[in-house]
């Protein structure tokens, strides 16, 4: 082992990993705002552990020296999806991005691996601005769908206690276990449209629950007690079935329109 200062060698890929989680993140709330839909349910990432990277440069034969070059998941962002659809379509807006660059690709949703492990995965070249100047280094994306995610977890931590070296009976248990994954997969993409649908009216309910009760706020700030009082007790009748909501919600933007005016009928 050389005698590099490990922690400032990881620096960049913290940065990179905070970084891209901000742009993911933002990206999310971009495109919900702009098509009322957006292909990233939540983001995560990591900075593999020194020992981890050891580990890895060891099993591949990568020289200490190339680490930088030969190690491409030191920083790791995970993208998780609802559907298998959605995979592709971030994939398509990650290859569009100027501010990365995609390396390759490695389908493991199309050609899954032996133990039943399914993911997509981009290894970008990442430009992180240092103190030192700016530094270009590699991050590995990783795009799956929660059903994927749930699967590769448990995995993970199998191979962890196994050491890499699962009893035959508990590969045949897991690979049993990514099948389900994927027919759970396959299913929610067949009533995709139904589920996106009752998700997007959930949410507009529960964005006009807050407008209403915020507008009852409002009331009071004009002084508008009784107004207000009698807005709250029909909230407090409607709010469990959501009928009429939106009547009531268009009654109080109608006081609150007086009350700037001044209007005392």
């Amino acid at each position: 082992m050389d005698g590099r200062d490990w922690k400032k060698f990881l620096l960049p890929y913290e940065q990179a990993v905070e970084e891209l989680k901000v742009k993911f993140k933002t990206l999310r709330g971009e495109l919900k705002s702009r098509e009322e839909y957006a292909p990233i349910e939540f983001v995560t990432g990591r900075v593999k552990k020194i020992s981890s990277v050891l580990e890895k440069a060891k099993r591949l034969s990568v020289p200490m020296d190339q680490l930088e070059s030969g190690i491409e998941d030191i920083a790791g962002i995970r993208i998780m999806c609802q559907f298998v659809e959605d995979i592709d379509r971030l994939a398509e807006l990650i290859r569009s991005r100027q501010d990365m660059q995609v390396v390759y690709e490695k389908d493991y949703i199309a050609n899954k691996k032996p133990s039943g492990y399914r993911s997509f995965h981009i290894i970008i070249e990442y430009p992180v601005q240092t103190a030192l100047g700016m530094k270009r280094i590699l991050a590995e994306v990783q795009i799956r769908t929660l059903a994927m995610n749930f699967w590769a977890t448990i995995e993970h931590s199998l191979n962890y206690k196994y050491k890499e070296q699962l009893p035959s009976e508990v590969r045949a248990r897991l690979s049993k276990a990514a099948e389900a994954a994927y027919l759970l997969d396959q299913e929610m993409s067949s009533i995709r449209g139904e589920i996106v649908a009752s998700q997007k009216m959930f949410e507009d309910n529960s964005n006009l629950v807050n407008i209403v009760l915020n507008n009852i706020q409002e009331l009071y700030f004009y002084h508008r007690v009784r107004e207000a009082a009698q807005f709250q007790l029909r909230f407090n009748e409607i709010w469990e079935t959501e009928e009429g909501l939106s009547d009531l919600s268009s009654d109080i933007e109608a006081a609150i329109n007086r009350a700037k005016k001044g209007d005392n009928n």
